[in-house]
């Protein structure tokens, strides 16, 4: 077995021009919290691995401070290698997550049908990933009689342009359906299920400032999607305001950022990396598509280690 082990600690500060009062269109969002996450990664074999993921947040200033539940996620894969003669790679994933004080959960299962290999790929350009992803999702919450059924087919891919630019592109649709007692909300009346699309476009690049030695210095930026929503029906109150007027009864909704990030590293062995970055990270807090606003930057930075073994 083989793998690694990632503990990070981001601080998150106060949205630019956040006035103490008006904090709805911040949350849920982390102002002046912190967030302790821890990754581990193990190789069983060469078909198979888990992967565990917990984050825990607190806030740093009291009632002018806000900050997501604690999670935990656990990922399961197995590769089944190419299909029968053709290049197309095949590998599945379970999924189980969870919030804190048994808040919400879902366990979901997929497979992930990979054509990359496919794609031309040169030094200017390479497809690292470009599939398809067909899965089902169970949620619930606490000990409740509500939860959902979701069935989805996504697309995923991941490319590397020159200049040290990558891109990644993501679709999912799936169809949700509600259990008795538990409606969405809409502008043509409470509705059992739906189709949604989420649409993911993230563009990053990193330039290398100065390296010696085990010591590097670079600058990151990445910014996009995060996420474009395409529901079925007009949402009551979209996503980002407490408004219930039509101009925020819309079919869509997006959060677009910028992060930009000045990032140093350094390898005291083979097998350790410290690391530590500042930044700050600029996106719309109101998410309604016809009524986008709020742009603000929020400062944030971050420190960590990962061991390989």
């Amino acid at each position: 077995p083989n793998g690694y082990l990632d503990m990070r600690y981001t601080w998150y500060g106060e949205t630019e021009n956040k006035v103490k009062g008006e904090n709805d269109w911040v949350d849920p969002d982390n102002n002046n919290a912190g967030r302790l996450q821890t990754e581990a990664k193990i190789n069983f074999t060469e078909k198979q691995r888990l992967e565990i993921r917990t984050r825990n947040f607190h806030t740093l200033r009291g009632t002018k401070s806000n900050a997501d539940d604690d999670q935990l996620r656990l990922r399961h894969f197995y590769n089944f290698g190419n299909l029968g003669s053709s290049k197309v790679n095949a590998t599945s994933r379970l999924e189980y997550k969870q919030e804190t004080n048994d808040g919400g959960k879902s366990v979901e299962a997929s497979v992930f049908f990979d054509f990359a290999d496919y794609i031309y790929s040169n030094n200017f350009f390479k497809v690292e990933k470009f599939g398809f992803r067909p899965g089902y999702k169970y949620k619930w919450a606490g000990h409740s009689d509500l939860y959902a059924h979701e069935a989805h087919l996504a697309f995923e891919s991941d490319y590397k342009l020159p200049l040290n630019f990558g891109l990644n592109l993501e679709y999912d649709l799936y169809y949700s359906k509600l259990s008795d007692g538990w409606r969405y909300a809409t502008a043509s009346g409470d509705k059992r299920g739906e189709w949604v699309g989420e649409l993911t476009a993230v563009l990053s690049n990193y330039t290398p400032l100065y390296k010696s030695g085990a010591f590097e210095l670079g600058f990151n930026a990445e910014g996009g999607y995060d996420t474009y929503n395409m529901h079925q029906y007009k949402r009551i109150g979209g996503t980002g305001s407490v408004d219930t007027d039509d101009t925020s009864r819309d079919r869509r909704d997006y959060e677009l950022y910028l992060e930009p990030t000045l990032q140093v590293s350094y390898k005291p062995t083979d097998f350790v990396k410290l690391y530590a970055a500042a930044g700050a990270d600029y996106r719309n807090r109101v998410t309604n598509e016809s009524e986008v606003k709020r742009w603000r930057w929020q400062p944030t930075a971050w420190a960590g280690m990962k061991v390989t073994f």
